[in-house]
């Protein structure tokens, strides 16, 4: 028997995709708070995703968003992690605060620890990539357009990370063919 690795790619891509989901789960959280939420996307929510990001950047002007809808149709799939709020109670200043309770007079204002604990998450659902030879690119485009539509509920400091294995990373020298860009 003769199995073209085209015919499986789509099959091993999710693979790697739920390693990078257990490895976002599992990396260290700041005092131990479990809030990250990590959600895999395919299919048709990218293609969602991909139009949204259109309108997002006619929205708001941000030229790179259009790159990067195009981009995001090359991937098999793309993890979604994003942070729940939840104040540490560290007083640690980061966040712009003196004190936690000064913060939380302002809601919209992420705790810092919250943040870190999801770049952490995405480094280590990077490096499962890696491990695997994956194409993965971090967006804060992506994330925030899945934060636009609610994909995940209570969330800020959504990221999404694309994923795809062919000849070439299309997350790279990534020219646009939209001559506006």
């Amino acid at each position: 028997m003769l199995i073209d690795e085209r015919d499986t790619r789509t099959e091993r891509l999710l693979l790697v995709a739920n390693e990078m989901m257990t490895a976002a789960r599992t990396a260290p959280k700041g005092k131990g708070f479990d809030i990250i939420e990590v959600l895999l996307a395919t299919g048709e929510t990218i293609e969602l995703l991909s139009k949204e990001m259109l309108k997002y950047s006619e929205k708001t002007g941000l030229k790179f968003i259009l790159r990067d809808a195009e981009n995001i149709l090359h991937s098999e799939a793309i993890v979604l992690i994003g942070t729940k709020q939840k104040t540490h109670s560290l007083n640690c200043g980061y966040c712009g605060f003196e004190t936690c309770a000064a913060k939380n007079e302002f809601a919209d204002v992420p705790c810092a620890i919250n943040t870190v604990d999801v770049g952490i998450a995405i480094g280590s659902a990077c490096s499962v990539a890696a491990d695997h030879r994956v194409d993965s690119r971090v967006m804060f485009s992506v994330g925030r357009v899945a934060q636009e539509l609610d994909l995940m509920p209570g969330c800020s400091s959504i990221y999404g990370i694309p994923i795809s294995c062919s000849s070439k990373s299309p997350f790279f020298d990534r020219v646009s063919t939209n001559p506006s860009k």
